[in-house]
């Protein structure tokens, strides 16, 4: 009697929550929203916590896109605010310098971005991807820029490398984020 009184009841609570996908369900969202973008790995590892809530809109996984973006562009300020210059030559203390002023224009393209992903309305819906993608691809372009200011350094210390690879990361995040926003584009709300 007892089991079939736990039976009713998760059985009860399965029929409450009707939207609650499975995790193969959900992976096959992320997937399919991910097959548009060059880092599809990247993609799919740092979207997939948003699944159950973007299924198959669109809109949703550009907004999500963006979001991830977003924070990792933070994390990446905050490394760099908490890097010793010390750690770097003369000329890559520039380049930092220049590369901490890029990837905040990109970090302030990505929140312009994010807003208007939060507020799209068809009847001004060509305007506002005209917009998003100029601000994508310039906060992509930032990071490329940033990233051109060590190419022609003498010596790649390990801190130069390792900020390398957070940027290049950052720059995929942001890739991804424009693919989904040309998803979206092509899908329309």
């Amino acid at each position: 009697m007892t089991s079939f009184i736990t039976f009713a009841l998760l059985f009860f609570l399965f029929s409450l929550n009707p939207t609650s996908s499975s995790p193969a369900k959900r992976n096959s969202y992320v997937q399919n929203a991910c097959s548009v973008t060059h880092y599809q790995d990247l993609c799919v590892q740092t979207l997939s916590p948003f699944s159950s809530v973007a299924k198959n809109s669109p809109s949703k996984w550009a907004r999500a896109g963006v979001s991830v973006a977003i924070s990792d562009n933070k994390d990446l300020l905050r490394y760099l605010l908490k890097t010793r210059r010390s750690a770097f030559g003369k000329r890559d203390r520039v380049a930092l310098s220049d590369c901490r002023e890029l990837l905040q224009d990109s970090l302030d393209n990505l929140h312009k971005s994010l807003a208007v992903l939060r507020s799209l309305r068809a009847s001004e819906f060509q305007r506002q991807m005209s917009d998003l993608g100029t601000w994508l691809s310039t906060a992509l372009t930032d990071k490329d820029t940033c990233l051109d200011g060590f190419e022609n350094t003498s010596t790649k210390s390990s801190t130069v490398r390792k900020l390398q690879e957070k940027v290049t990361t950052s720059m995929y995040l942001s890739s991804n984020s424009l693919a989904l926003l040309n998803k979206l584009v092509a899908n329309g709300l």
